[in-house]
């Protein structure tokens, strides 16, 4: 039985670290712009030649997406951003179907150059 378990938690650990690179997304902040449109800023971390992709989003006050974009971050030399190039800040604006409250990254991902 041990050994079942020791077998399972080794595919695991195998499975979550095979993969694509990890990247990382970290809001920062949110704005409403005065013609209806908001910014949204946030931080990204990920291996400095890849190239990342971000789905950025405004929700409303009851949760609802009013607001959706698709932002792509390129490779980052060594003097870009912080954490010798990995993060780097980056701010998109967007318009909204509705009034806002609130925006941020819904979902980064690594895509092939």
């Amino acid at each position: 039985m041990a050994a079942l378990l020791a077998a399972v938690v080794a595919a695991g650990a195998v499975a979550l670290t095979t993969g694509s690179a990890p990247v990382d997304a970290k809001d920062v902040g949110f704005s409403l712009d005065a013609d209806g449109r908001v910014s949204v800023d946030f931080e990204v971390t990920k291996d400095r030649s890849a190239s990342a992709q971000c789905a950025v989003q405004a929700l409303s006050e009851n949760y609802g997406v009013v607001g959706w974009k698709i932002v792509t971050i390129g490779a980052n030399g060594p003097e870009d951003g912080a954490n010798n190039g990995r993060t780097t800040a980056q701010r998109t604006q967007m318009r909204t179907d509705s009034p806002a409250v609130s925006g941020g990254v819904n979902a980064c991902w690594i895509v092939e150059d």
